[in-house]
């Protein structure tokens, strides 16, 4: 026989399945917001739902990944010159596919006899 599920267990599957979930948008407000320091942090938890723990979860996050950043362990973006070098590059590289197709059509009708 199936087991009955106990009030506490509905209760975890409710509170399981109407969890809110925020936005990378929405922890970097709440966060900025905690270390503009008008508020206390538990009132901005208790303000916008959450367990103060998570919201130090999320201010360790967000300085980690800005830690990173200024170190330079993020891939950075490319600067002009690189894109400058990379475009000609893809363009020699088009003429030259262009080129190899064009002597494996010759190649092709040559033996075929279809000149």
């Amino acid at each position: 026989m199936a087991k009955k599920k106990t009030t506490e267990s509905i209760v975890k599957d409710i509170k399981r399945k109407t969890r809110r979930k925020f936005s990378a948008e929405e922890k970097i407000r709440i966060v900025l917001e905690g270390l503009k320091g008008e508020d206390s942090v538990s009132a901005i938890c208790r303000k916008e739902g959450i367990a103060p723990t998570l919201y130090y979860r999320w201010s360790k996050d967000f300085l980690e990944a800005g830690k990173k950043r200024l170190m330079g362990d993020t891939m950075r973006e490319a600067n002009t010159t690189e894109v400058k070098e990379l475009r000609s590059e893809n363009s020699q590289l088009k003429e030259t596919v262009a080129e190899l197709m064009l002597d494996n059509r010759l190649l092709k009708k040559s033996t075929t006899g279809l000149e």
